[in-house]
């Protein structure tokens, strides 16, 4: 039984196994089943594995030097379903994405650059691009430092991301349907993708306060049922096709802030509820706040100024995000995150794997 070498890492608010792609199968399907085997899914608990036995520690980040011009490496987001045997591409995720930065430097990808280092990666899932800056004094990673984000209980260095160019990621615009409001299922609904599609609602409009813990809202399986029922619906609609078997589109139940926010959201993702909310789901959210109409701007406290702060609020915290307008177009958006390295070494899968 052989083991492959990976680093374990969490990035922003989730955790997951880094790889580089070239210790990695090519054939799609020999690398998924050593992916499933080395998490331990499908099984809730994840024993058999290193998952962590939830979405948010149940991801992949696979990473290469990058013949691109400007970009320093390639990154393929993986995220590994906790009870079911899917491996899915289909979404992006910024979380895991602000470990790619460091990794890439523990590995020899990007060479660092005196007391701070930028990595200008390449996001394969969704063909745009963003830019991290690792602090690297002495040539080496720095983790420790100042920076706090919510959900993450201890400081560490800053990890700023810029993203630029990520509307229409999979769906092909950033509003795929054309519009900014569609009824669906008697639901009024914005279909909206700047990085990561979302489907976005009025909490008020499923019954629900939004103020609810994830707890709650996770032991609500009628409303689990109504919203899976309504993504299914929209899927085809945001060019997704059928998406029974696929992570995204996010639903996105939004309401009024209550802690001194731009929006409060509860997100499922899609099936369970989100512990706080997805780099790039905030940044999508935070768009679709200040589009002319919709859920997300009924219920938002937009700030003035061509660059806005936006503190996207969550179950356990806020997450901020800085969109930079262009009139009415947001140009880009950046975001705070943090990484640290947990641990490096070699991982195995299952016997017969």
């Amino acid at each position: 039984m052989s083991g492959v070498a990976a680093m374990l890492m969490r990035g922003g608010t989730s955790k997951g196994l880094y790889f580089l792609a070239d210790d990695l199968s090519s054939d799609i399907a020999v690398r998924d089943a050593f992916l499933l085997s080395v998490m331990g899914s499908p099984d809730p608990r994840q024993i058999d594995g290193v998952g962590g036995a939830d979405p948010l520690t149940s991801k992949i980040g696979i990473v290469s030097k990058s013949d691109r011009p400007g970009v320093d490496v390639d990154y393929l987001f993986l995220q590994v379903v906790v009870d079911e045997a899917i491996v899915s591409d289909a979404q992006n995720c910024g979380n895991i994405l602000a470990g790619i930065g460091p990794f890439a430097i523990e590995r020899g990808l990007v060479t660092p650059a005196g007391g701070e280092t930028p990595v200008t990666i390449y996001m394969e899932n969704t063909g745009q691009t963003a830019r991290a800056t690792i602090q690297t004094p002495g040539g080496k990673v720095r983790y420790g430092g100042e920076a706090l984000i919510d959900g993450v209980p201890r400081p560490a260095a800053p990890i700023p991301l810029e993203f630029q160019d990520t509307a229409g990621s999979m769906c092909g615009a950033l509003l795929p349907t054309g519009n900014a409001v569609d009824e669906i299922n008697d639901i009024k609904v914005t279909m909206i993708d700047n990085g990561m599609p979302c489907v976005i609602l009025s909490a008020a409009d499923m019954g629900i306060s939004g103020t609810e813990t994830r707890e709650e809202l996770e032991a609500d399986s009628g409303l689990k049922a109504r919203l899976e029922k309504l993504r299914l619906a929209c899927g085809p609609l945001m060019n997704l096709g059928d998406v029974t078997n696929k992570t995204v589109p996010k639903m996105t139940l939004v309401s009024p802030p209550t802690a001194g926010g731009v929006i409060s959201t509860r997100s499922f993702i899609p099936h369970r509820c989100h512990a706080s909310i997805g780099v790039l789901a905030a940044v999508t959210v935070a768009t679709a706040a200040l589009l002319p109409e919709g859920p997300a701007r009924d219920v938002a406290d937009i700030p003035e100024g061509d660059e806005k702060t936006m503190p996207i609020e969550h179950p356990i915290g806020a997450t901020t995000i800085v969109a930079k307008m262009e009139g009415d177009t947001v140009a880009s958006a950046a975001i705070l995150r943090t990484a640290r390295k947990l641990m490096d070494g070699i991982v195995f899968p299952h016997e017969g794997a």
